[in-house]
């Protein structure tokens, strides 16, 4: 069969490389539509790319996006951890997340695109990951199975938040039941000629392959196909130095790419510096995985802190004590598959505090407000979870949970199966 996989970008893109390979080593043929700043990412990885005319993310984003993200994250501040939710909030929040994010990351130029593609190619799949919903758009615009790989958490701006939408939706008198997700897709469609209205399946997928252990995942009525998260970032050298075992704890400390001294939201630089300064005093050896960009303005550093480019984290982190990071889907699940302890700081982009709640929940992570941070505090924080033997207890089980989840390839045979029956669905339809 014809499996075409769509990302946003390229990190999003290593999350899907996985099971791209393992249905190419099943004999099906395998694309990746993307921009043209992921085509390298798309093609270094082995697999076929195509580009499609759409500006990258950060661009489409805009002013608005960060003042959405500044407001909900002030929202999510204030809310009582026992409050009800109100209608008029869920619905504030659909009418500023479409324009704000989704409508954005999925422009109307690269919907076409990737549409006219799918037209062209006719795959009998389109696996997409969770926010790139001109996936599920293109798969049934022509017909196509469609299935989502779960990136990321289901909370802030994904499906929990949408479950308490259509719960209290229903709730509403007929005509007060707005919805701008439906409305935006229902156009979107309709404008294609797609011959079919927006369902709830064009947010979840006709099915989801769900890279996270059972215990993290949440039941959305449709049928799940675990696929065990397999760390892939990219080309990688192994550098000398960590060929060796470190002769103290080693802390792993990271912010992604995509956080720089531009951010708008928080003064990164003074972060850093109080993060690093903070690491620097206890009795561990660091390693600072930082571009360019986010090291730009740093002071000089203790000794025992080692600033790298880039460095594999497959490789790196099970030589580490522990890992401080900004939230990264990856980055998180990685160190999960490492049996790693974690300190998250929240309030980067949609990495909100109840998301931090909710991760301390797995008892391997320990969260930190930005708003709250100071120095003393980080490191507390990262002296406790070093010290502390049940995070890395924790992080032991569910790394042996993880262990137990069936590979990509194992997972081929179920998506062949579940893709036979909804293209047969679609056509009898």
């Amino acid at each position: 069969m014809k499996v075409l996989f769509t990302s946003l970008e390229g990190s999003h893109f290593q999350l899907l490389a996985p099971l791209a390979w393992a249905l190419r080593t099943a004999g099906h043929e395998v694309r990746a539509a993307c921009v043209p700043g992921v085509v390298e990412t798309v093609t270094r990885s082995g697999i076929t790319a195509v580009p499609i005319e759409s500006p990258p993310w950060y661009e489409a984003l805009g002013e608005f996006h960060q003042e959405a993200i500044a407001h909900f994250g002030t929202a999510d501040q204030d809310r009582e951890p026992d409050r009800v939710e109100t209608w008029e909030e869920q619905l504030g929040y659909e009418s500023v997340i479409v324009p704000a994010l989704n409508s954005r990351l999925n422009s109307d130029t690269m919907i076409d695109e990737l549409v006219a593609l799918a037209r062209h190619w006719r795959p009998d799949l389109v696996i997409w990951e969770t926010l790139c919903l001109a996936g599920p758009v293109a798969a049934l615009t022509v017909g196509a199975a469609h299935a989502r790989l779960v990136s990321g958490p289901e909370l802030a701006m994904q499906l929990g938040t949408r479950r308490t939408f259509l719960r209290l939706a229903a709730e509403q008198e007929p005509e007060h039941r707005e919805d701008p997700t439906a409305e935006w897709l229902d156009w979107t469609l309709e404008r294609l000629g797609a011959g079919t209205r927006f369902h709830e399946s064009v947010l979840t997928g006709q099915w989801t392959v769900d890279t996270r252990p059972a215990s993290l995942r949440e039941d959305l009525g449709i049928p799940t196909v675990p696929a065990r998260y397999i760390p892939y970032n990219g080309p990688a050298v192994v550098p000398r130095w960590l060929r060796e075992p470190p002769l103290r704890p080693r802390v792993c400390l990271t912010l992604g790419v995509s956080i720089d001294s531009s951010y708008g939201l928080w003064d990164l630089d003074t972060v850093l510096i109080g993060m690093l300064g903070a690491l620097g005093e206890l009795d561990v050896e660091v390693v600072a995985a930082l571009s360019a960009r986010q090291r730009a303005h740093l002071p000089p550093l203790p000794d025992a802190v080692r600033v790298v480019d880039r460095v594999p984290m497959h490789d790196l982190l099970p030589t580490c004590a522990a890992v401080v990071h900004h939230g990264g889907y990856q980055t998180k699940a990685t160190a999960e598959f490492h049996g790693v302890p974690q300190v998250l700081l929240t309030g980067w982009e949609w990495v909100t505090e109840s998301m931090g709640a909710a991760y301390e929940k797995q008892g391997n992570v320990l969260s930190l407000p930005l708003r709250e941070f100071t120095a003393d505090r980080f490191r507390e924080n990262v002296a406790r979870v070093l010290t502390d033997p049940s995070f890395a207890a924790n992080a032991q089980r569910l790394r042996r949970e993880i262990e137990e989840m069936p590979t990509p390839n194992e997972a081929v045979a179920e998506i062949e199966r579940l893709t036979a029956r909804y293209g047969k669905e679609r056509r009898e339809a």
